[in-house]
């Protein structure tokens, strides 16, 4: 049995339309800078991602509390209290230079350059 010509020419067009989808997905989701909160630092203490990356950060600091935000023109973002072993991502969407904080320890500073 033969597939009709509409038929053929449907699964291309899908399944193009999945791996094209799929693979900006996968591209999208590629682009995770991960930071970790330990010793009341974070680690490492600058990132350069592309535009639309997300930044991880991990409290792996024992029983600490964290609390990420940062504060600029076009772009802010809070985390509110972070418990220990907890993750909190944030995507970075505006191109420019951050600076992150804790709000609970104020020598923890990271440098975020979104291109």
């Amino acid at each position: 049995m033969t597939t009709p010509r509409c038929a053929q020419l449907c699964l291309a067009f899908c399944g193009g339309t999945l791996s094209l989808t799929l693979g900006a997905w996968a591209a999208w989701a590629a682009n995770v800078a991960t930071v970790t909160q330990a010793n009341r630092k974070f680690q490492p203490s600058e990132v350069e991602v592309p535009r639309g990356s997300v930044v991880r950060f991990v409290n792996d600091d024992g029983s600490l509390l964290h609390h990420v935000y940062t504060t600029s023109p076009g772009f802010d973002f809070d985390s509110g209290e972070q418990e220990p072993g907890k993750v909190v991502e944030e995507r970075f969407t505006v191109p420019g230079t951050y600076v992150v904080m804790c709000g609970i320890h104020p020598k923890m500073h990271l440098k975020v350059t979104v291109r």
